[in-house]
């Protein structure tokens, strides 16, 4: 530890927390894409439960954590959100009706409405942080408000399935680019 004081006091001090954009949005990525093929009627819950509580859930959080220690009010924000977003679905779907509390489509709906909501508020502030992420919020709260109709009957599971699925899938692209183009110092895949 003396030798980080000795490196801070000379001025050549390096943050060893390193981004956690990958894992925040890699947790994001393959959760919202396994509940997109849920939606659609491609696969059962269970894929999408075990990633809420681990990788959607878990370690988006953490990543969010790091996130907001290194400065970034933005990703940080988003990524402990939508963290606990994950977990409030497990809760949702497993926990409540395991103690006797089965929310209707009605109630469900409105937990989709909220999620549009504080979405809407991302999306207002993103555009600063390129297209990509911009387009991501963007399908995000469309993703939310088809989730409301689909709760009241009013739209398509498989519809809502796939979008859900370009949703994860564009979070996916800018993780994996993220990754790469870090890895390689340079841009290997465009990301703006």
């Amino acid at each position: 530890m003396s030798e980080l004081n000795d490196l801070k006091n000379a001025g050549i001090y390096q943050e060893w927390w390193s981004n956690p954009g990958i894992v925040g949005l890699m947790g994001f990525a393959l959760t919202t894409m396994v509940t997109g093929l849920h939606n659609a009627g491609y696969i059962g819950a269970g894929p999408t439960l075990a990633m809420a509580l681990a990788f959607g859930g878990t370690a988006q959080f953490i990543a969010g954590v790091i996130d907001l220690r290194k400065g970034n009010l933005f990703g940080g924000s988003a990524f402990m959100s939508y963290g606990a977003f994950w977990w409030s679905v497990y809760a949702l779907v497993v926990w409540l009706p395991a103690h006797g509390i089965k929310p209707d489509a009605q109630q469900v709906a409105a937990f989709f409405f909220v999620w549009a909501m504080f979405t809407f508020a991302f999306v207002l502030a993103v555009f600063k942080h390129g297209k990509f992420l911009s387009a991501l919020f963007i399908l995000l709260f469309l993703a939310f408000v088809l989730l409301v109709f689909k709760e009241l009957g009013k739209a398509s599971p498989k519809l809502v399935g796939w979008e859900i699925f370009i949703t994860g899938a564009l979070a996916w692209y800018i993780a994996m680019a993220i990754l790469v183009n870090t890895t390689y110092g340079r841009t290997v895949l465009p990301l703006s």
